[in-house]
């Protein structure tokens, strides 16, 4: 069977396999990419991506490629690619390398136009990225980045911050994040024991609910229980 060689011809089944042995390798691979660099691209991420594009897709539809090949290649990419992450963590003028500070773009309400140029963006995107953080005017904002992830980040100036309730002298509750207890139907029962509290509390709850017409059910650490149906 030609998995890893070269081949003039494969069968149906050696294509599947070796579909199936590419798949669990990349699968492997992005476990040791970490979370982190498949949620979000960095600059050294967008390199990994540009190198590896088409290493091992061309050999799943050309006989004619050596697999092993390809999945030498990108084990090699990974570990450069890993090894590059943890200089980064080590040393601090590999990671400015990596991930420069951030870019000033915004002060008190001021474009900084030098600093725009310098991240290549325009002022349209400037103002769609403070719209979907719901700042409709620049002179609104006292300090806005151009993060290294991509991102711009925004801080109002002090005058339009909304008041906090603590700035009122308001009482206030500490935060209960509720957590999904049942879903579709089915008890969660990890979920119930992170809350101290048991399916047999759940089911007195629940009064002569039926498991099978819940949807989503939530539960948080005072005890609340929040029901959605099926329809």
């Amino acid at each position: 069977m030609h998995l890893f060689s070269p081949a003039i011809h494969l069968t149906i089944a050696e294509w599947a396999v070796r579909s199936v042995v590419a798949y669990i390798f990349l699968l492997v691979v992005a476990k040791l990419m970490g979370q982190r660099s498949i949620s979000q691209l960095r600059f050294v991420d967008v390199v990994l991506v540009l190198l590896l594009e088409g290493n091992l897709s061309n050999p799943l539809t050309d006989e004619r490629l050596d697999l092993t090949g390809a999945m030498v290649s990108t084990f090699v990419l990974v570990s450069l690619h890993t090894c590059s992450s943890f200089l980064g963590l080590k040393y601090e003028w590999w990671r400015s390398f990596l991930e420069p500070p951030p870019l000033l773009l915004i002060r008190n309400g001021e474009i900084q136009v030098k600093n725009l140029r310098r991240a290549r963006i325009t002022i349209d995107y400037l103002l769609s990225e403070l719209r979907l953080q719901k700042i409709e005017a620049i002179e609104k904002v006292g300090i806005a980045l151009w993060e290294p992830g991509g991102h711009i980040s925004a801080f109002m100036k002090q005058e339009y911050e909304p008041v906090a309730r603590k700035d009122v002298n308001l009482e206030t509750e500490p935060l209960c994040m509720p957590l999904i207890v049942i879903k579709e139907g089915k008890i969660r029962k990890e979920a119930l024991a992170s809350l101290g509290k048991n399916e047999e509390w759940l089911r007195g709850e629940l009064g002569g609910t039926k498991l099978a017409d819940i949807l989503l059910a939530t539960a948080d650490s005072n005890g609340a229980v929040r029901l959605i149906f099926k329809r």
